[in-house]
């Protein structure tokens, strides 16, 4: 499965919306994808939750011009700027979403239920909280990232390799075929507005977070010794650290691109 996070989906057609470049229907919709509902709690002038489409316009109204995307994880507060109290609760959803314009952070907290996995009525209520208004934490160029990523992939697949779960085995091969099935039918990876580079920063670091998760989660293969697994989860932590850092950077492209210009 790929790695789409829904701070993601938020930021890319929030910015998109902001730009002028999508209707609220659309960014709304293609914010959502396949949840039942989402709704931001929090917001300044609000007594209590609300819709997306109200919710978005608010924040245009308190001055709010961009978003960017935080992927936080233990040790790497990425995307973060602080205070305390709004990074914990980043860490914890391990996403969140900081506004651009005003002082402003969003993190998600999602609810299932359902009979079964396979029908399962997600809802998602977005918490709005204050940030610091200072810059986000160790997140990259698109340039660094993507020379980032060339060199991570190749060091994913010699591991994954090395330890016999390089594109083996039916889950593997099945992950990996979906995944170049949706690259090749042009999957709109990113909302109206971001570089081609963005895009294709993008589409590399979901490559290789793929990889990293099939070696995650997918049978021992050559590592039986709990020595030898734990020797596959310290290679490919770096690994993983770069993609998040990459996603990070592809998301956020869009208002640093702004900002410069």
């Amino acid at each position: 499965m790929l790695f789409e996070p829904r701070s993601g989906r938020l930021a890319a057609w929030g910015n998109a919306l902001l730009a002028g470049l999508v209707s609220p229907d659309e960014a709304v919709l293609s914010i959502v994808g396949e949840d039942a509902v989402h709704r931001v709690e929090g917001l300044p002038g609000e007594s209590g939750p609300v819709g997306l489409t109200m919710a978005l316009g608010r924040m245009r109204a308190l001055g709010v011009t961009g978003l960017r995307v935080a992927l936080p994880a233990p040790g790497h507060p990425l995307g973060l700027s602080g205070p305390a109290e709004f990074n914990a609760r980043a860490l914890e959803a391990e996403e969140a979403v900081v506004a651009v314009g005003a002082a402003l952070g969003l993190v998600p907290e999602v609810a299932e239920a359902g009979p079964d996995p396979a029908d399962l009525h997600v809802s998602v209520t977005w918490h709005c909280l204050p940030v610091r208004e200072a810059p986000p934490a160790d997140v990259p160029s698109l340039g660094e990232a993507e020379r980032e990523l060339a060199e991570a992939l190749r060091e994913a697949t010699v591991v994954l390799t090395r330890l016999d779960v390089a594109g083996s085995g039916p889950v593997a091969e099945a992950a990996l075929s979906a995944y170049r099935a949706r690259a090749e039918a042009g999957r709109e990876v990113l909302a109206p507005g971001y570089p081609a580079r963005a895009v294709r920063v993008l589409s590399l670091a979901q490559r290789v977070d793929l990889l990293v998760s099939l070696a995650y989660e997918h049978g021992p293969g050559g590592a039986v010794a709990a020595s030898e697994m734990a020797a596959r989860a310290q290679a490919l932590r770096p690994v993983e650290r770069v993609a998040r850092r990459a996603l990070v950077a592809a998301y956020n492209s869009a208002v640093e691109e702004r900002e410069r210009g």
